[in-house]
């Protein structure tokens, strides 16, 4: 695998002497301050490349610019509605631009309106440190009670919806505005953030989207992107679902094998792949994670490597974001996995042999519980995770 680190831009508090420091291979990144839809220019793309590639003291930094993560696709493009064929053509051009400048693998998502979701961004486990986690009966309180989503009730059994109430009650106007802000917010630097009210128009762009429509959009975007980066040797990988479950009434289309082989059949390219992320697909019990990487090895062109802890039985449940080698997923057999798929390409001669992995998300740990870094990207927890998938690694080979 080829250690790479996931980098906001020079708003991240984790700097590039931090990546280098520990152990990165290469940056993941993305030009978050570009609006959705609109064509990422060659001048912003080099201007990240220097930032990427230069220490802040202006020393280079003997790193660049590896992965895209991500090049958004719009709400327009999901719901097919708007200016989502002009959106089309921008993301074609960007492709074009990003390829000229050296970068071949770009990472995206189909998740509707929020691109993750999670109920507490800091909460505390029992070392002292904090995580992010997703509590089921926290976010039914938002749906029901805050949001006051019109059938949310409707979404969720019986005691979820009584514990909800319980909950939404006992909570003071500050901790109700903290549920808020933690279940909308969007990623670093994104140029896209809901309000309330925003989140509830968002919500009704998807009134007559249900699940076979969202897969057959998602379809059709990649009928219009695959060729121009087939053509241009770039490997596009989708991100699952996170969680991997419906919420908010949208429908989920990423998070199953099932879905990602009806997807990858759909449409058959090698530039049409999987960015494997174990901590999204390892919140459902139903999924084999290391079967996964046997059935679509071929296809896995990025790797997110984090280990949740699943609380509660069943689809949908309530889950902690945990350290990379406790949690419900085998990370060890995860990663004979995946060892085994690079094997396979080497002896197939294959020039993407080697697998560019993340230590996805960490827990805030030491210096990092005053840094004030961006929510599951802390840098000394990260650092822990990825000695340890180092470690994992070197054992194993």
């Amino acid at each position: 695998m080829r250690h790479v680190w996931r980098w906001f831009g020079p708003i991240d508090k984790v700097t590039i002497a931090d990546a280098r420091q520990a152990g990165a291979q290469g940056i993941v990144t993305a030009l978050h301050h570009v609006p959705n839809g609109v064509v990422w220019t060659p001048a912003e793309i080099a201007r990240r490349q220097h930032e990427v590639a230069t220490l802040p003291g202006g020393a280079p930094s003997g790193l660049a610019w590896d992965v895209v993560e991500s090049l958004p696709v719009s709400e327009a493009i999901k719901t097919q509605t708007g200016a989502f064929r002009d959106h089309f053509a921008a993301y074609r051009t960007s492709l074009e631009h990003l390829a000229a400048a050296g970068i071949e693998v770009v990472c995206y998502n189909f998740m509707p309106v929020l691109d993750w979701t999670r109920t507490d961004l800091a909460w505390r486990v029992a070392h002292g440190g904090t995580t992010m986690r997703f509590d089921l009966v926290a976010f039914a309180a938002f749906d029901i009670h805050i949001l006051q989503r019109p059938g949310a009730a409707e979404s969720f059994d019986a005691a979820v919806v009584a514990a909800a109430a319980d909950r939404f009650a006992s909570l003071t106007e500050a901790a109700r505005d903290t549920l808020a802000r933690s279940v909308s917010a969007g990623l670093p630097g994104s140029a896209e953030h809901w309000s309330l009210d925003g989140l509830r128009t968002q919500l009704a762009h998807y009134a007559a989207v249900d699940a076979d429509r969202l897969r057959r959009n998602l379809v059709d975007f990649l009928a219009e992107v695959v060729p121009t980066a087939e053509r241009l040797g770039v490997r596009l990988c989708c991100h699952p679902d996170d969680p991997p479950f419906p919420l908010l009434g949208l429908p989920r289309v990423m998070s199953t094998l099932a879905d990602y082989e009806a997807v990858l059949s759909a449409v058959d390219s090698p530039a049409n792949g999987v960015t494997l992320c174990t901590g999204s697909l390892g919140a459902r019990p139903d999924n084999d994670l290391p079967g996964m990487i046997d059935r679509l090895g071929p296809r896995i062109h990025f790797l997110h490597l984090r280990n949740v802890a699943r609380e509660s039985a069943g689809t949908p449940c309530s889950f902690h974001e945990a350290e990379h080698l406790d949690g419900d997923t085998d990370m060890v057999a995860v990663i004979a996995a995946v060892l085994r798929e690079e094997a396979r390409r080497t002896r197939q001669g294959r020039a993407d042999a080697q697998i560019p992995m993340r230590p996805d998300h960490g827990q805030d740990i030491l210096d990092d519980l005053a840094r004030g870094a961006q929510p599951g990207y802390p840098a000394i927890g990260r650092l822990k995770g990825l000695a340890e998938l180092r470690g994992v690694e070197r054992a194993l080979r």
